[in-house]
């Protein structure tokens, strides 16, 4: 049985093409359902993301599972296929594995390091156990998957420098201040950047958010979505006070605030430091606030440098996680070998035992002077002789560094001998460490 994964991501296809072929997540029983009757398809589980949709399946047949996962994305979509098709990715066996350990651990993500995305397919894999549509490999396999980011975040700090402007904002805010919960922030501006670093402030549990723009309407919408508190942009140097940190990122040809203002507002708060943060091309606030004394003014250029900086820093992490990927592959795929590797063993033994009993009893029943331990002794004599005959070909199929071989020499065994294997119980199969 092999994972197969065939799929298409941010590498390969614009948001143009992903929106055309993403799945609704409170609607996937019919899709995983279509999915699993495919012909020789008889696991899968489907991720969806604004970044990448995914399909994890297993399977005998890897080109002709492959081929019809293909064809269930275009024609599920009315999709034309050869348009699709140059867009899409497709791997199995180890090059499955290995990259959903790396979708899982946020290495392929368009942000490395990103924690969403194991979420995301966390809760893939909750519609996939609801609607029976994965079994025992994708089960172990997903939850591989996730052991393996764990892994990746508890042993690396890929996760723990800031790589966007707006969550360098917070960063650089905790370093001036510690602790933010009994800050408040003001955000001058409605646009992107903003509603980023108001989800960013509000992650780390700011007291309080305003928001302030020339359209105070646009100022009233992003205040609702926050429970921030809007503010009519003539008011603002009434309310500048208020504020512990203000990111400001407007689109004004000159500054907003200047020196003077900040000397005025730092007196007015008895000289309580003050975090400005200036991420607006061109800039809003004079760089002589930085002369005023606690007042901390940050540009869009001191922010770059601390996401270079730390982007450098998560590619030295991912290295490091990448090589925890690596290690974890030989782990299931010792696992999974074992699902076809034990039965087959269990099988040959049988097979060789029961011509053992059947040509012993013969030979006994027609020896009538045997000894009164000669029955013993035969039947050690032939168990001794029969298990150095399966000595050999067992240590072969157990032997790890077979590698694709092992398949091999399953089917010769199973047609050489005639064997009947049954599927393996779960709990009776080699345990992975979690």
């Amino acid at each position: 049985m092999n994972i197969i994964v065939v799929g298409l991501s941010h590498k390969t296809a614009g948001v143009e093409i992903r929106e055309k072929v993403a799945f609704a997540p409170t609607q996937m029983a019919k899709p995983l359902n279509a999915v699993v009757s495919l012909p020789d398809i008889t696991e899968a589980v489907i991720v969806s993301t604004c970044n990448r949709v995914e399909i994890y399946a297993t399977t005998r047949d890897i080109a002709g599972g492959m081929a019809r996962l293909k064809r269930f994305l275009a024609d599920y979509h009315n999709f034309p296929l050869e348009t699709l098709e140059k867009h899409l990715y497709s791997y199995y066996g180890v090059d499955a594995t290995r990259h959903v350990f790396r979708v899982a651990s946020s290495l392929d993500s368009m942000v490395v390091g990103e924690p969403q995305i194991l979420g995301q397919i966390k809760t893939s894999y909750g519609y996939a156990a609801e609607y029976k549509s994965s079994g025992l490999i994708l089960n172990r396999f997903l939850h591989k998957a996730f052991s393996v980011a764990k892994r990746v975040r508890t042993e690396t700090k890929i996760a723990s420098s800031a790589v966007s402007v707006a969550f360098a904002a917070v960063e650089l805010a905790k370093k001036i201040f510690g602790e933010l919960s009994d800050k408040t922030v003001l955000l001058i501006g409605a646009g992107e950047m903003c509603e980023l670093a108001a989800k960013h402030f509000i992650n780390v549990g700011v007291r309080g958010v305003m928001v302030t723009n020339r359209t105070y309407e646009r100022a009233e919408k992003l205040a609702e979505e926050f429970a921030a508190k809007p503010i009519h942009f003539e008011d603002l140097f009434d309310q500048l006070h208020k504020a512990d940190i203000i990111l400001s990122s407007t689109g004004a040809p000159h500054f907003i605030i200047g020196g003077k203002d900040v000397e005025e507002v730092i007196r007015r708060r008895r000289q309580k430091a003050m975090f400005f943060i200036d991420i607006a091309v061109p800039r809003d606030i004079d760089p002589k606030v930085n002369d005023v004394e606690n007042a901390y003014l940050y540009t869009v250029d001191d922010l770059n440098g601390v996401v270079a900086s730390n982007l450098e820093q998560r590619k030295i992490e991912a290295a490091k996680a990448e090589a925890i990927v690596e290690q974890e592959i030989g782990q299931f795929f010792k696992w999974l070998s074992s699902l076809e590797v034990t039965p087959t063993i269990v099988a040959l033994r049988s097979k060789f035992d029961e011509i053992r009993k059947a040509e012993l009893a013969k030979t006994i029943s027609g020896w009538k002077d045997l000894p009164p331990d000669g029955q013993k002794k035969l039947e050690a004599l032939t168990n001794a002789m029969m298990n150095k005959l399966l000595h050999p070909p067992t240590s072969v199929l157990k032997n790890p560094e077979q590698g694709n071989r092992t398949d091999l020499y399953i089917d010769a065994l199973r047609n050489l001998f005639d064997l009947e294997t049954a599927a393996p119980e779960q709990d009776g199969m080699m345990e992975l460490e979690e």
